[in-house]
């Protein structure tokens, strides 16, 4: 989904700066976006590393725009009900999932007020507003706390010329759904009321909408990409 925004920013005349923790993946996302592209390597789990990351963005651009929070983990096979969820993947799913987040919406908010304003756009799930993903307790409380996140930034910094939005995806084809079954698949589907998985360039399309002008009067939503599931 970060590359499929990536490339999506870039069309609509963005320069895009890639903070990915996998350099190659990056650098292999810069070769789609071209010369807007600017690879920040960075574990957005190191408060240093995301602040140096913002950093050089700022210095190359002259400030920042627009902030699309979207690292994110889902740990398949080892998150688990409460009494048998063991907490380092408790942590490990926090670490990225909620506290990348707030780190990269913390440093890229400070940018955004250097130059009078923008747009957040954070990645959330319908695990976050739903209990609809039992034994992925982890990964369900690590989305229900973006969710609150994104909800009480928009309080925040709208008085700042911010707006601070949420995309929430439904079942994508992207690498962190890859581990789903044949027989999981058609469950899935029969939850959703187009009867399909999303695409990642259906959700970059959300994502891109919530960053630009034309959603001028958009903030603390919890915008939808998920076709009907969290409709029913």
């Amino acid at each position: 989904m970060g590359r499929a925004a990536a490339v999506k920013l870039a069309a609509e005349g963005a320069r895009v700066g890639l903070l990915d923790v996998d350099r190659d993946g990056a650098r292999e996302t810069a070769g789609l976006v071209g010369e807007a592209a600017l690879v920040l390597p960075a574990d957005v789990r190191d408060e240093e590393q995301v602040a140096a990351a913002v950093d050089r963005a700022v210095a190359e651009w002259a400030g920042l725009d627009v902030v699309v929070a979207n690292a994110g983990v889902q740990l398949a096979g080892e998150d688990d009900r409460a009494d048998r969820l063991d907490l380092d993947v408790w942590r490990r799913t926090l670490d990225v999932n909620l506290t990348g987040i707030f780190l990269a919406c913390k440093h890229g908010i400070r940018a955004l007020l250097e130059t009078g304003g923008g747009s957040v756009v954070v990645t959330c799930s319908p695990t976050g507003l739903f209990g609809c993903a039992p034994g992925y307790d982890a990964y369900s409380a690590s989305k229900g706390g973006v969710a609150g996140l994104v909800r009480v930034l928009a309080a925040d910094y709208a008085g700042d010329g911010i707006r601070v939005n949420g995309v929430v995806p439904g079942y994508t084809e992207t690498p962190m759904t890859s581990w789903v079954t044949p027989e999981q698949h058609a469950a899935l589907l029969e939850t959703i009321p187009l009867r399909r998985a999303g695409r990642a360039d259906e959700v970059a399309a959300v994502i891109s909408f919530l960053a630009s002008d034309e959603a001028s009067y958009t903030t603390g939503a919890i915008w939808a990409a998920d076709g009907g599931m969290t409709a029913i």
